[in-house]
């Protein structure tokens, strides 16, 4: 990995190499000596006090300006921003211009604004004219801090431009590296997020990043296309970084056979409790295949409710080569505590190869298997990717309000969890009961308790004349609500109500969960500048929806999550082996964004929409 920008300047050691082969026949030089400015910049391994006193006993200027640059730089090895800050400010009206010295200047100057500013001013600051002709280790180091500015705003394409342009100046090994890296970026990404910057024609190699990684998202489920086009891609392409070696992920997916069942099982507890959630899921199945109905490919269904092993067995037996289900995580167990633990029997022989299975939850007592896959409408996943989108909207101190039962207390955590891979700022949490100790808690959480005590103390001494108010805490910049339904309205009410008047309130946002049937306009209005994560069906007001709410009139919104969930399960099994060995690779289904993680979980990525003005609108 690259060097931390912390530390040192990151300097390749094959460049470094080169210049000290080049010294090695001369004879040693003084420690007087004026450095040679073109190398002597690349790092700063002593103290500030020692390049301030070489500065000062300096009559030349090229001198004393470098001696200068590199106490500034040794001083921000050792953290100390302020200090350096003190040297560079004051030097540039006389600095000498010297592209190398100003190069230098720019980027210690950008080093401190990302410390004592922001990203975008730093920014600013380090941009070099096209006409300055610098050494190699200078060029890696400008865009590898470029690209590090680029990551911290949260642009991930110009991050990707500064990386493919960092690999120029870097030897193979290092340069490989830092392809991974892009690669790694990229991955995320939506197809039409890349489709817009492959004509990049003053950058190729970054175009030709980005072509890479749209054929390899919009190709994947079609292994003979992606062949196609990523040969007319290293055609194009020959000398770019992947056309020689692809992406080991992307090199998988070409190799990984689809799935191309004739014989489809379907696993549902089709009587008992759980009928009425395992008859939407049933209804969603049917709906995906009469959309491309196929004579050659039969969905059978097998009620779970009485026994799931048994449901399993009759499928198998009636020569299942794909199943879906079961639904419940204990009959998921149950099937997996078999498959580890079957032994081959008459009515049930060894199978020449194991048949793929898409659960539709998750469970704790998995072992991941390549041909077992997993996916589920799981609150706690939903709680993590609202993280993803709260950083990405710029929050950087929420407060969670959270419902104190399990549900609540796992969806907190699994925020939590995913806040930290994000940022280190801590997040604070406070559980809620209903009725009067739920206004109690928001108080608590928002420190009107504390200011309203403060007041109560200088009335007592000073009188009940003193006029004052109370004011809520300004340190959060958003909050993320893990409430029911029915306890949505009540909450936001006295989030609203507790925000002083001395405090813009903060963004608000909330999942799924929390999101109310049948929404009058009133419910709407009462909800106002909330923010909500839901599946992207259930965000629009399509054909589709207007059937399903003709044909089911009495289904609730949890019915109709389980609808395009069986819809989507059963789109999926011709791309789930591509999608497991390409984890870039991301279908836009119904439920949501889904990928697969190497162990078989499939990801949602959810959308978000918010109500406004009296009604709710997709963002």
């Amino acid at each position: 990995m690259l060097k931390s920008l912390n530390t040192t300047k990151f300097v390749s050691v094959a460049i470094l190499s080169a210049v000290l082969a080049g010294c090695g026949s001369q004879a040693p030089t003084s420690t007087n000596t004026a450095p040679t400015v073109a190398t002597s910049l690349a790092s700063a391994p002593l103290a500030p006090n020692v390049y301030l006193a070489q500065a000062a006993n300096s009559k030349d200027p090229q001198q004393r300006d470098t001696y200068l640059l590199l106490a500034a730089h040794s001083y921000i090895n050792a953290n100390d921003y302020a200090a350096a800050q003190k040297l560079l400010k004051p030097m540039l009206p006389s600095l000498t211009q010297i592209p190398t010295l100003v190069a230098e200047h720019k980027y210690l100057t950008a080093r401190v604004l990302e410390h004592t500013s922001t990203p975008l001013d730093a920014l600013k600051t380090l941009t070099y004219p096209s006409t300055w002709v610098l050494p190699g280790w200078q060029m890696a180091a400008y865009h590898q801090l470029r690209a590090h500015l680029f990551q911290l705003n949260k642009q991930p394409i110009d991050q990707v431009r500064e990386l493919s342009l960092l690999t120029t100046y870097l030897p193979p090994a290092e340069a490989s590296e830092v392809n991974n890296q892009i690669w790694q970026v990229l991955q995320p990404m939506h197809e039409q997020t890349l489709l817009e910057f492959t004509k990049d024609a003053k950058s190729p190699v970054f175009a030709g990043w980005l072509q890479l990684a749209y054929i390899a998202k919009h190709y994947a489920v079609d292994p003979n296309q992606l062949v196609r086009y990523l040969g007319d891609w290293q055609k194009q392409n020959p000398y770019h970084p992947a056309a020689a070696k692809l992406p080991a992920d992307l090199d998988h997916a070409l190799n990984a056979k689809p799935y191309t069942p004739k014989n489809i099982a379907v696993l549902l507890p089709l009587t008992g409790q759980r009928a009425s959630a395992a008859n939407a899921i049933r209804q969603g199945i049917l709906a995906s295949y009469l959309a491309k109905p196929n004579e050659q490919v039969s969905v059978n269904f097998y009620d779970t409710a009485n026994d799931a092993v048994s449901a399993y067995q009759q499928a198998v037996n009636a020569g299942a080569e794909f199943i879906i289900g079961p639904l419940l995580p204990n009959e998921i167990d149950q099937l997996l505590a078999l498959n580890t633990s079957a032994t081959p029997t008459a009515t049930a022989p060894a199978a020449s190869a194991p048949i793929p299975q898409l659960f539709l939850n998750q469970t704790d007592k998995f072992a991941p298997d390549a041909n077992k896959f997993y996916f589920a409408l799981s609150p706690a996943q939903e709680a993590a990717d609202a993280a993803t989108r709260m950083y990405q909207d710029g929050v950087t101190m929420p407060l969670l309000l959270a419902s104190n039962d399990a549900i609540g207390k796992r969806m907190a955590e699994s925020f939590i969890q995913a806040w930290k891979k994000k940022s280190d700022a801590p997040i604070e949490v406070y559980y809620y009961d209903g009725g009067d100790k739920m206004k109690t808690t928001v108080q608590d959480a928002l420190g009107v308790r504390d200011s309203q005590a403060r007041i109560a103390r200088i009335k007592e001494l000073l009188g009940n004349s003193v006029q004052a108010d109370f004011r809520s805490r300004q340190d959060i910049d958003a909050i993320y609500m893990i409430s029911t339904p029915q306890e949505l309205t009540l909450l936001k009410a006295f989030i609203d109500v507790t925000f002083s008047v001395f405090t813009q309130p903060v963004p608000l946002y909330t999942s799924s969960r929390s999101r109310i049937d049948n929404e009058s306009s009133q419910t709407a209005q009462d909800l106002n500048n909330l923010t909500l994560s839901d599946a992207p069906w259930l965000m629009q007001n399509s054909e589709e929806n207007l059937m399903v709410n003709t044909l089911w009139p009495g289904w609730n919104n949890g019915q109709k999550r389980l609808f395009v969930m069986g819809y989507d399960a059963m789109d999926l099994i011709s791309k789930l082996a591509q999608m497991r060995s390409f984890t870039g690779y991301q279908f836009n289904g119904r439920s949501g964004v889904l990928s697969v993680n190497p162990d078989g979980v499939i990801n949602r990525q959810l959308s978000w929409g918010r109500y406004q003005r009296g009604s709710f609108r997709q963002l």
